[in-house]
C-alpha cells in the first residue's frame, strides 16, 4: 500500500521567499523544504564551508606538502564505486598538478573486500609506496593500518563513512564524522572529503610559496574538479545540505559550459545525453551507473582511468567499454530480480500453507547460488522498493571459501548499519565483517549462517521499525497549476539541483485517461486529461492498468523525441478513482 501525503508549506515562509525574487512555483516547493531565506539557495563557489572546519585537514595538507616536497612516492587506494572512482581522479589530477609523485591502486573487491584490508596493503608494498592515501574508505581499517605500520608505510585515511568503536591508527584521519569532528556537513561524499583535502594542501603550499615564477610552479585550478565532484556527491546518494548542494551546483555549471575533463565528456556521449543540458538525474541515472557497472562486473581500474585521461580518443575507448559493461549489467541484474521476485513469492506460498507460519518478515534475507555478487546491491534496492521492506541480497564469495556477502537497502525509519550492529551484538561471530550507512550496508557471512541471520534480522527489523514506516509514502507538492505544466516549467525545475534529502518536485492531480498502450511489455504510455489540458505521460515498469479516471502522483519532465521537446509526465504512482 502506498500513501501520498502532501508536504506541508508555510505560507509566510512561501510569502517571503516570492519577495526575495524567487519564481512563486519555486518559493512553495522550497518552503515545503525547509528554505527559509533565499540565501539558503545561493550555491556560489564562495559560499563553500571553509576547508579549515574539517577536523584535521590542516594536518593532512601538512603530510601531503612534505611528501610532494620530498618526492615520496604516494599510493592512493581507491573504493570500488562511483564515488571512490571520482575521489580517487581528484587525488590524481591535483596532486599530479601539485607536483607530487602519485599513482593508485582500486583493488578487486570479489577477491581482496572492502577497504583497506592487510592484503591489500600486501598488494600496495609492491609498488614501495611512503604514504598510501584512501579515499572512500579506511576509517575501520584497523588491521590494514597496523600492516602498513609494520611495514614502514605511513598512512593517510579519507573517509565519510561512520567510524566503528575503535579508529585506525593512521598518521592523519580526515572524516567529518569521526569523533570529535565539529564540522557542519556530515553528509560529505568520499569525494567531497577528498576535493576538501586537496583545498587544504592548495592552502598549505601556498603558506610555502610553491607556486612560484622561479620554482616554474603554476597553481592548478581545482574548481575544475567539481565536475567529478558533483559526479560522485550525486552517484553515492548522500545527503544534498547547503555545502552539497554548493558543490553539485558548481559541477553542473561547469558541465553545462562544456567544461569537463574528457572522460566525463566521453561518458555523455555514450549515453547519448547532451552536457549542455545536464541534471542532477543525469548524473545520478545516466552517468554514475556506467562508471559503477565497471566496479561491479570487471575492474574500477578502467573507470579511473576514464577519469583521470586527457587523451579524447582514449576516453571515448574506455566509455564505450563501460557502457557495454553498462549493458550487461543490466541484463543480470534483470535475470536476478525475476529470480528474487520468485523466491518471495514461493515463500509466501509456504506462508499461506502452513497455517502456524509467523506473518511474512518485516526484514528480508534472499540469496541464490547463482546471483553475482557485483549486482546484489542493486536487486537489494529493487526488492526493496517494491516490498517496501529492508532487504538483503546475498552472493557467494570466492570458490571454495564458503562465505555469503550481502549487500542491504533500507528503508526510512531503519537504520542498517545499526541494525547490523545489534544483530551482531546479539549473535557473536555470526556477522565476520559489517559497515555501511543508514540506508545501506554490506555484511559477509559463512553460508551456513544464512537460516540464522535469516531469521534474527527480521526480528531486529521487527523490532526497530516503527508500523507508520511500513507504509510507503510518497510526499508530494501537491497540485501543478494547468498553466505550470508547460515545458519553461519542466526546464525551470530541470536547473535547479535535486537529490537525496532535498527531493526533486513531486505534484499530484486527478486525471481522465484518454488513451493508454503498453511499450516494450513494460512500460505504460498514457494520454491523459486534466480540465481542458491534455499531457502525455510515461510510467515505467508499472504493475497494474488504470481505470478511467487516477490520481497520480507524477513529475514534470521534458521529452525530448527527434529533436522536438514536450512535457511529459512521470508517473510514479497510479490510484484508480471511484466512479
Amino acid at each position: 500500500m502506498t500513501r501520498l501525503l502532501c508536504r506541508p508549506v508555510s505560507q509566510r515562509v512561501q510569502w517571503q521567499l516570492e519577495q526575495q525574487g524567487l519564481h512563486p512555483l519555486l518559493a512553495r516547493i522550497y518552503a515545503a523544504r525547509g528554505v527559509v531565506m533565499r540565501s539558503e539557495l545561493d550555491y556560489q563557489f564562495k559560499s563553500l564551508l571553509p576547508p579549515a572546519r574539517l577536523t584535521r585537514s590542516g594536518e593532512a595538507a601538512a603530510l601531503l606538502a612534505d611528501a610532494i616536497a620530498r618526492q615520496a612516492r604516494i599510493l592512493i587506494v581507491a573504493d570500488y564505486d562511483c564515488d571512490g572512482a571520482t575521489a580517487c581522479a581528484v587525488g590524481i589530477r591535483a596532486l599530479r598538478a601539485f607536483g607530487a609523485r602519485v599513482d593508485y591502486l582500486v583493488p578487486n573487491r570479489f577477491t581482496c573486500g572492502y577497504g583497506l584490508s592487510p592484503d591489500i596493503v600486501d598488494l600496495a608494498a609492491q609498488n614501495r609506496p611512503d604514504l598510501i592515501v584512501t579515499v572512500d574508505n579506511g576509517i575501520a581499517s584497523v588491521d590494514g593500518v597496523a600492516r602498513a605500520r609494520e611495514l614502514g608505510i605511513a598512512t593517510l585515511i579519507t573517509d565519510h563513512h561512520l567510524p566503528g568503536d575503535e579508529l585506525p591508527a593512521a598518521e592523519c584521519i580526515v572524516n567529518p564524522n569521526q569523533p570529535g569532528c565539529g564540522f557542519p556537513s556530515k553528509s560529505l561524499a568520499g569525494v567531497g572529503v577528498m576535493f576538501y583535502v586537496m583545498l587544504a594542501l592548495r592552502a598549505e603550499l601556498r603558506r610555502r610559496d610553491w607556486f612560484s615564477e622561479a620554482g616554474g610552479r603554476r597553481e592548478p585550478k581545482l574548481a575544475d574538479l567539481l565536475d567529478l565532484v558533483a559526479l560522485g556527491t550525486v552517484a553515492d546518494v548522500v545527503k544534498l545540505d547547503h555545502n552539497n548542494r554548493v558543490l553539485v551546483s558548481q559541477g553542473l555549471q561547469r558541465i553545462r559550459q562544456g567544461r569537463l575533463t574528457p572522460g566525463l565528456r566521453a561518458l555523455f556521449r555514450a549515453a547519448g545525453r547532451d552536457p549542455a543540458g545536464a541534471s542532477s538525474i543525469d548524473l545520478g541515472f545516466m552517468i554514475g551507473p556506467r562508471l559503477n557497472a565497471a566496479g561491479r562486473l570487471s575492474d574500477m581500474s578502467l573507470g579511473i582511468e576514464c577519469l583521470v585521461t586527457d587523451d579524447d580518443a582514449r576516453a571515448m575507448n574506455i566509455a564505450q567499454q563501460l557502457d557495454a559493461l553498462n549493458r550487461q549489467r543490466r541484463e543480470i541484474e534483470a535475470g536476478m530480480q525475476e529470480q528474487a521476485l520468485r523466491l518471495i513469492e514461493k515463500a509466501s506460498s509456504d506462508l499461506d500453507r502452513n497455517a502456524d507460519a509467523a506473518s511474512p518478515a518485516t526484514g528480508v534475507s534472499l540469496f541464490d547460488a547463482d546471483w553475482h555478487q557485483g549486482v546484489v546491491g542493486i536487486v537489494a534496492a529493487r526488492i526493496k522498493d517494491r516490498l517496501h521492506r529492508p532487504v538483503f541480497a546475498f552472493a557467494r564469495g570466492e570458490p571454495g571459501g564458503g562465505e555469503l556477502k550481502g549487500s542491504g537497502r533500507s528503508i526510512a525509519g531503519l537504520h542498517l548499519r545499526d541494525a547490523l550492529d545489534l544483530l551482531g551484538k546479539r549473535a557473536p561471530g555470526l556477522l565476520l565483517r559489517f559497515g555501511g550507512h543508514a540506508m545501506a550496508a554490506g555484511v559477509t557471512i559463512r553460508e551456513d549462517a544464512l537460516p540464522r541471520f535469516r531469521e534474527l534480522f527480521a526480528q531486529v527489523a521487527e523490532e526497530l521499525l516503527a508500523p507508520a514506516d511500513r507504509t510507503r509514502t510518497l510526499e508530494t507538492d501537491g497540485s501543478l497549476e494547468s498553466a505550470y505544466c508547460s515545458l519553461a516549467t519542466a526546464r525551470l525545475l530541470e536547473a535547479e539541483v535535486w537529490g537525496q534529502g532535498f527531493p526533486a518536485p513531486l505534484f499530484e492531480d486527478q486525471f481522465v485517461v484518454e488513451s493508454q498502450r503498453i511499450l516494450k511489455e513494460k512500460h505504460l504510455k498514457l494520454r491523459l486529461r486534466k480540465g481542458v489540458q491534455r499531457l502525455d505521460a510515461i510510467q515505467f515498469n508499472f504493475d497494474r492498468a488504470p481505470g478511467d479516471t487516477i490520481r497520480a502522483a507524477y513529475r514534470l519532465a521534458i521529452n525530448d523525441f527527434n529533436g522536438v521537446q514536450t512535457p511529459q509526465l512521470m508517473i510514479e504512482h497510479i490510484e484508480n478513482e471511484a466512479g
